[in-house]
């Protein structure tokens, strides 16, 4: 018998095997936070303010109970909202902080996934691992903060996939349940994880070689969980955050023409990840040319004879292809999601996906010195990629560099500039962006307020008017145009159209705000002392709001409301 202290050793005798893991884990980790290290410097960028800074839901006390139990977030990831909220309360307005929790737990993933392919018996399972962490692809999900949604999701998931395989080792129900937990946090923090029982089915084919009744009944449960949180998550992104904007008008051809494009889009950045765009040109589907088809044929061909050679050389290859195209079933364009405005690919929707041919490379590759030339590269080209998100300014601008006809990053620069006081080069992207989109009602009105910075009122009004026509349901049109009619003395016109973009959006806490500036240049005090309630009411952060209902309350009297406030 071995003495009790003595502890297992590795193959070779060399190194006790629960050492050796927790050197491997840890390289995994320290090697993701050394590729990313420019991310520690990075600040905010797009949608950062939505999901983070000027979210009244991260920071208001009772905004864990609205974000998990009302509709009144534009998407439904209560999840990912829960621990940007506790971002928020660690270290507020700061972005090391945040940046640091998405690179932890991209590394952590990374761990995760090595076990799940260790237990799957996958050759190099730490190659892949270490691949997965360092590939450039995955930077957009990491080095971008709103992106939390992927790097959590990934977490919950990988720790679902890893209970399961315990679980179906025999591990008991223990394992079970922690699988069904683990997986509706992920579903909770981004629902494209939904394909997972389709993930474990045909894992359990991979084991076993076939799939039983037993099986079917040990994952239907899951089925049930994605339905159910994928039918919440969908209503919330219909109803919420798309409205009533139009995202796509082509019909189901074209979507599946652009489905077979965009599997081998990821395959082609998967392989050789150059070139990376924040937002890539938005591609012209036509369907009645019969080369459109050629990618989605191809992919069915490879699937066929892959499913023909699987007894010999294809079931790796088939498994691998099957699981990345799963996978990305969500993003495939079938169903309407608000980024596609832009563009119909993105590198953060490949983050789930990339496992499949990330797994079946490192298998392939034999040769250590292989093996370390290219995690150098990719971790070289992973460093590189952060640069890019290091703020907004950077972002736009690479992004203009890469693809010059993005408008939608010609406004957003224009917006940035503007906020900075550069009015003139802001109105030189809104009319470049105008140029490559003439009905971009958004361009229009971010043109009239950078107008109206400088001084041009009715050349500002013309612009909001302009927005307004092509997209009457325009909030902040409506809000800027309000602004621009109160300073040429129309209040009535103005409240007017106050009013309507609280209609639009009842939650606009501008359009409260100088509504209630409205209605008290009109005299109406308690109308407007309600209009600056709500509009603290959303957001408590809203000192404007705050010291002009302190004005007001001090005209009417209310000292000690005034001083409370």
């Amino acid at each position: 018998m071995k003495p009790q202290h003595e502890r297992p050793t590795d193959s070779q005798g060399t190194l006790p095997a629960l050492n050796r893991d927790w050197l491997f884990g840890l390289f995994l980790v320290v090697a993701t936070l050394i590729a990313y290290q420019p991310v520690w410097h990075a600040g905010f960028i797009w949608d950062d303010d939505r999901f983070l800074t000027d979210n009244p839901f991260v920071k208001s006390a009772d905004g864990l109970y609205r974000l998990w139990f009302t509709a009144s977030t534009p998407d439904y990831y209560p999840m990912t909202f829960s621990s940007l909220w506790l971002d928020w309360h660690l270290w507020g307005n700061h972005p090391l902080g945040s940046h640091l929790v998405n690179v932890l737990l991209h590394g952590l993933s990374a761990v995760l996934l090595w076990r799940v392919l260790l237990r799957l018996k996958i050759p190099g399972a730490l190659l892949a691992a270490a691949l997965f962490a360092l590939h450039p692809v995955n930077v957009e999900s990491v080095a971008w903060i709103a992106e939390r949604k992927n790097t959590l999701a990934m977490f919950f998931y990988a720790g679902a996939l890893l209970f399961w395989l315990r679980f179906d080792e025999g591990g008991g129900s223990r394992w079970y349940g922690l699988a069904l937990g683990a997986f509706a946090l992920a579903l909770f923090s981004k629902s494209a994880v939904a394909p997972l029982p389709v993930v474990l089915l045909g894992i359990v084919w991979w084991r076993r070689g076939r799939l039983g009744w037993k099986d079917v009944r040990q994952i239907a449960p899951f089925f049930v969980i994605s339905a159910a949180i994928c039918w919440v998550t969908v209503w919330f992104h219909y109803h919420r955050a798309i409205g009533h904007d139009v995202i796509r008008t082509d019909g189901f051809w074209s979507r599946l023409a652009g489905a077979g494009w965009a599997v081998w889009f990821y395959l082609y950045k998967a392989a050789l990840p150059l070139n990376l765009v924040f937002v890539y040109p938005r591609w012209q589907i036509n369907v009645r040319n019969v080369l459109t088809y050629i990618p989605l044929v191809l992919l069915a061909a490879m699937f066929a004879l892959c499913w023909c050679c699987r007894r010999r050389w294809g079931k790796g290859l088939f498994f691998a292809l099957a699981y990345f195209v799963v996978m990305l079933l969500p993003i495939l364009g079938f169903l309407n999601i608000y980024y596609m405005r832009y563009s119909l690919v993105a590198d953060h929707w490949e983050y789930f996906a990339i496992i499949g041919p990330i797994a079946l490379a490192a298998g392939m590759i034999r040769r250590p010195i292989v093996a370390a030339a290219l995690l150098l590269a990719l971790g070289t080209l992973t460093w590189r990629q952060c640069g890019m998100y290091a703020n907004a300014e950077t972002l736009w601008r690479t992004t203009l560099h890469r693809n010059p006809n993005c408008a939608m990053a010609h406004i957003n620069l224009g917006i940035l500039l503007r906020q900075t006081g550069r009015v003139e080069e802001a109105i030189s992207h809104y009319q470049k962006a105008l140029q490559i989109e003439p009905r971009s009602a958004e361009a229009h009105s971010d043109l009239g307020r950078a107008l109206l910075g400088k001084g041009r009122l009715e050349e500002a009004i013309a612009q909001y008017q302009q927005a307004l026509k092509i997209k009457p349901d325009l909030a902040e049109a409506h809000l800027n145009l309000g602004s621009a009619l109160r300073q040429k003395g129309m209040v009535d016109a103005a409240i007017s159209h106050f009013q309507e973009a609280l209609k639009i959006n009842p939650n606009f806490a501008e359009a409260h705000f100088d509504l209630g500036n409205a209605l008290l240049q009109k005299g109406r005090l308690d109308d407007a002392i309600r209009q600056y309630r709500e509009a603290l009411k959303i957001n408590p952060d809203f000192t404007g709001a705050r010291a002009a209902l302190v004005d007001v309350l001090l005209q009417e009297g209310k000292l000690d409301e005034a001083i409370g406030h």
